[in-house]
C-alpha cells in the first residue's frame, strides 16, 4: 500500500494472530524493541491491546493498563512509513476515550527524553510532564531518562 494513499484504518483489540506484524514494527521504530512474548502476555493478561489497521495492514498498535482511577500506556506505536499523518493523533484519541469509558480520572505514559515528535503530540492533546525517571530506558551510550506525563481526564 503506498504510504501517500488516504488512509482510514479502524482500530479494534489485539489478537496473537497479530504479534508477527506487531513485532516487526516494534522493530522498525524502536531500538530496544518489546519482545513477542512482552506483547503476548499483555494480551493474556488482559490489558487494553488494540491494533489500527486498513485492509489486513496493521499500521499502529498500542497497550493500554487500567486501574483503579488511572489508565497508564505500556507501550505505542505507529510504523515508520505512516508517521506524520494523524494516524498516531488519532490512535492517542481512542485511547483517552477508551481509558474513560473505563472510568479512568487520568492517563500516564512515559516518553524517552529524546523523542521530541512524540512529547510533542502529546503535549498538543492535554498531557503534562508531571516528573521524570533517570535512566529508565537502555540507550545505545548507556541509559536515557523517561519523560512521565499525565493527562487528567
Amino acid at each position: 500500500m503506498n504510504s501517500d494513499t488516504q488512509l482510514n484504518p479502524d482500530i479494534r483489540v489485539m489478537r496473537e494472530s497479530d504479534l508477527s506484524q506487531i513485532i516487526l514494527l516494534e522493530r522498525e521504530i524502536f531500538l530496544f524493541p518489546w519482545s513477542l512474548e512482552n506483547f503476548a502476555s499483555s494480551i493474556r493478561a488482559g490489558y487494553l491491546c488494540r491494533v489500527m489497521e486498513e485492509k489486513s495492514a496493521i499500521f499502529g498498535y498500542s497497550i493500554m493498563m487500567v486501574g483503579p482511577d488511572e489508565a497508564h500506556i505500556l507501550t505505542f506505536g505507529i510504523g515508520a512509513q505512516w508517521q506524520k499523518k494523524g494516524l498516531g493523533e488519532k490512535l492517542l484519541k481512542y485511547l483517552i476515550q477508551l481509558a474513560g469509558e473505563e472510568h479512568a480520572k487520568s492517563m500516564l505514559l512515559d516518553v524517552r527524553e529524546s523523542n521530541h515528535g512524540a512529547a510533542k503530540l502529546y503535549k498538543q492533546l492535554g498531557f503534562q510532564q508531571i516528573a521524570t525517571r533517570k535512566g529508565y530506558y537502555p540507550a545505545m551510550c548507556g541509559r536515557e531518562d523517561a519523560l512521565v506525563m499525565r493527562l487528567v481526564l
